[in-house]
């Protein structure tokens, strides 16, 4: 029976043994002299996992008595956390060397982090879950604040450590009254207990308080304060990991915990989910509009951008999980261009994120500046960009799932969002001239940020397999 456990959780065990070892080699080897070598190995191991879970076993198995699940929802969140952050490591090698700050510790947290996700996503009892949430979270607070000697960079990861701490004790609050009332952590336990019309009011408040700890994770109003002064002060690769691994598994997590656990109450939870999704929709869309930063701006544009993900959600049904599946998938290949064009700006060599830096930027880059134009009209969902066709989704489960006013706010939230990204194509194609930024950038930065505009282009055709890929996903959770 162990023997098939452990090899159910073969790949989770692969990355953490993988994590202790080169945390030992560098310390016994000169600690940051193989910094840069970690890196790239780092990434093509996460790579190498993808393609192994992605191609491996079908069917669904869970591991250690119910209390992990391997089935196809879990496989496809883990293939995107997984290429997401090799794809992000690879970004911010270069990056961080070049400004000193690439430190050996950073690729280690980077898979201890990515560790905790799977294990969020695969998670079928809430201790197991908050084991993942935990690991994934007190990585996160120290890449946060990788960067000593800057005041900002500490501070984010202060702020990040002290609001993650108050998020984790309503999320285990939460747990503690859910155990009381179902007698069971197990999710499949809990399923049995809540049943439409006889959740009991403890169960209730155990719920909110478990949503209210996983809607800080994926930065859900009004549990969202942390998003811009992390996203803001940390280094520009750290928050382009933010910006996407973590918020795919928290989403996974969100839908794993509503559907194995709760999915006999969708009654309950649906307008919780719904009022969250409008709210973070429109504060998202509102707030962004008067940033001069861009990074402060990618933190409200991913707050609105969690609001539309969760109104997949909010639908309650497999459609809804498909749609959130490909939502996520393209917002997260739309960051890691977008991400790699900001850390691509830079002045003297130093990094500029004011936006009014982008003034006349297509005269200079045309092809950088087209590419991130694309990139931007996708953020805001404009046809025939594949984000428009995310939105499309999502907006699809809603009204199918009777929620067709939430829809509704959904397309307007997204109209006054379109406004701050066209702000950004306006500085570039005709604002008023200034102090030029540098033209010499990487060579992986630009093939981030060129294959991430393609795939917004290219992936209109078939969505490169991904649609029915999280169709498969979605009816391996929701059945």
């Amino acid at each position: 029976m162990m023997q098939a456990d452990l090899n159910i959780i073969l790949p989770e065990m692969v990355l953490a043994i993988y994590a202790m070892l080169a945390l030992l080699g560098a310390v016994y080897t000169g600690k940051d002299k193989l910094a840069s070598a970690l890196v790239w190995v780092t990434a093509a191991l996460m790579l190498v996992l993808a393609v192994w879970i992605g191609t491996g076993s079908a069917g669904a198995r869970t591991a250690f008595n119910g209390m992990f699940n391997d089935d196809g929802f879990s496989r496809f969140a883990k293939v995107l956390i997984l290429s997401s952050a090799a794809a992000v490591l690879v970004m911010s090698q270069e990056y961080m060397q070049r400004r000193g700050i690439l430190r050996f510790e950073y690729p280690v947290l980077v898979v201890l982090a990515t560790v905790g996700m799977m294990v969020m996503v695969s998670a079928g009892d809430l201790m197991v879950l908050y084991m993942g949430l935990e690991l994934q979270s007190l990585a996160l607070y120290v890449v946060a604040a990788l960067r000593r000697d800057s005041v900002k960079s500490t501070e984010a990861g202060l702020k990040y450590f002290v609001l993650g701490a108050l998020s984790s004790g309503l999320l285990l609050y939460g747990a503690s009254l859910v155990y009381g009332f179902a007698g069971t952590t197990l999710f499949s336990g809990i399923l049995q207990t809540a049943k439409e019309g006889e959740v009991s009011v403890g169960l209730l408040f155990g719920l909110v308080f478990l949503i209210s700890g996983m809607a800080f994770k994926v930065s859900a109003v009004p549990f969202h304060m942390w998003t811009p002064d992390v996203y803001q002060g940390s280094p520009t690769p750290v928050t382009a990991f933010f910006a996407t691994a973590p918020k795919a598994a928290a989403l996974g997590l969100f839908a794993r915990v509503l559907f194995d656990a709760f999915g006999g109450a969708v009654g309950d939870w649906q307008q919780v989910i719904a009022l969250l999704a409008v709210l973070s929709m429109f504060l998202g869309a509102v707030a962004a509009i008067g940033q001069t930063d861009i990074k402060r701006l990618m933190a409200y544009s991913s707050i609105a951008h969690m609001g539309f993900a969760l109104m997949g959600l909010a639908s309650g049904t497999a459609f809804g999980v498909q749609a959130m599946l490909i939502y996520v998938s393209i917002y997260v290949a739309m960051n890691i261009g977008t991400f790699a064009f900001i850390m691509a700006m830079e002045r003297d060599g130093t990094p500029v994120t004011e936006i009014a830096a982008l003034n006349m930027y297509s005269k200079k880059k045309p092809g950088r500046a087209l590419a991130m134009l694309i990139l931007l009209f996708s953020l805001a969902g404009v046809p025939p960009m594949l984000g428009f066709f995310g939105k499309f989704y999502v907006l699809r489960a809603a009204y199918d799932g009777g929620l067709a006013w939430l829809a509704i706010l959904g397309v307007v939230a997204s109209v006054i969002g379109a406004f701050y990204y066209l702000r950004i194509v306006y500085y570039m194609y005709f604002g008023e001239e200034g102090e030029e930024l540098d033209t010499n950038g990487s060579p992986v930065l630009w093939a981030m940020l060129m294959g991430s505009a393609a795939i917004m282009l290219l992936g209109i055709i078939n969505m490169f397999g991904v649609e029915g890929a999280a169709q498969a996903a979605a009816a391996a959770l929701v059945n």
